[in-house]
């Protein structure tokens, strides 16, 4: 435990401590520890067990379903998850488009979406990357043409992680073309069951199809579905963006990397009759990356 915790924060940890110990499935562990991928249910078996605890959404508003932890509470949970291995509920729903929803979505949209986020009954995807734009992801050409109450969508998105099991997928589509590209630019919420819609994977160098390309073909979105205004959507990506590339580090799992390679290092042969763990090269480069994940 750690010494500069205050007396109710150790108890605290203490308290994530014993939850993730007796809570998480035994079956679930067993495939972290031996890097097996997790399937959907065993995410959403876990999502579903934090949710329970109220643990699910630590950076919600609490009137909304957040904790109202402080961030020194937030910190010990992420440690005590990383420690354990158990995984983090995924971003695209609870982390990415929640607090936009949150953020700039109306009463209606907060009561309809967040819900089924937080219960893990809706799993969401990103439509953001298209083919041919690089990192140039304000040139993307994916159309929403207003129609009456409706959107019809038509393009392409590209490296959609887990969009295969997706229910819900939040996409940047042009809805001007007459203007500066990131001001043409809207943030769509688009049923993964509407018609038009095509899912066909990317198969990874590990056979695994985790990302994914999705088309749209005259797929219809009602106007209710749009997040704040039309055109803004440039601004809203880039809020989400945020909440995205802050979720990357993950640093308490690599923390327990770092323990395991440590681990395998004290069980393998320099080739010289001691210990790679004991090699003055390998212990300089651990060392230096401990400190980065200080």
């Amino acid at each position: 435990m750690n010494a500069d915790f205050t007396e109710e924060e150790i108890a605290f940890q203490h308290e994530v401590r014993e939850f993730m110990e007796t809570e998480f499935p035994s079956d679930i562990r067993h495939k972290v520890d031996n890097n097996i991928r997790l399937s959907k249910e065993d995410i959403v078996q876990w999502q579903k067990i934090l949710n329970k605890q109220g643990w699910m959404a630590p950076n919600w508003p609490v009137e909304y379903g957040g904790t109202g932890w402080t961030h020194t509470q937030k910190h010990i949970f992420s440690q005590e998850m990383g420690r354990i291995g158990a995984p983090d509920p995924v971003a695209f729903g609870v982390k990415m488009v929640a607090p936009v929803i949150l953020a700039y979505g109306t009463e209606e949209q907060k009561q309809r979406f967040l819900p089924d986020i937080l219960e893990s009954n809706a799993w969401w995807c990103q439509g953001y990357s298209e083919p041919n734009s690089g990192s140039d992801l304000a040139s993307l050409k994916t159309s929403a043409v207003k129609e009456g109450n409706e959107y019809v969508v038509n393009g392409t998105k590209t490296w959609n992680t887990l969009g295969q099991y997706a229910d819900w997928i939040f996409c940047l589509v042009r809805t001007d073309n007459t203007v500066k590209k990131q001001e043409g630019i809207s943030f769509l919420l688009i049923d993964m069951k509407s018609s038009g819609i095509t899912v066909n994977p990317i198969i990874l160098i590990d056979g695994s199809p985790e990302v994914n390309e999705v088309v749209f073909e005259e797929v219809r979105v009602p106007v209710e579905n749009l997040i704040g205004e039309e055109d803004k959507g440039w601004t809203y990506a880039k809020v989400l963006l945020t909440h995205e590339r802050t979720n990357i580090a993950r640093v308490p799992y690599s923390k327990r990397r770092l323990d395991e390679l440590k681990t395998i290092a004290s069980a393998t042969d320099n080739g010289n009759g001691g210990m790679l763990i004991d090699e003055p090269a390998f212990s300089k480069k651990i060392a230096e990356l401990k400190i980065e994940l200080l």
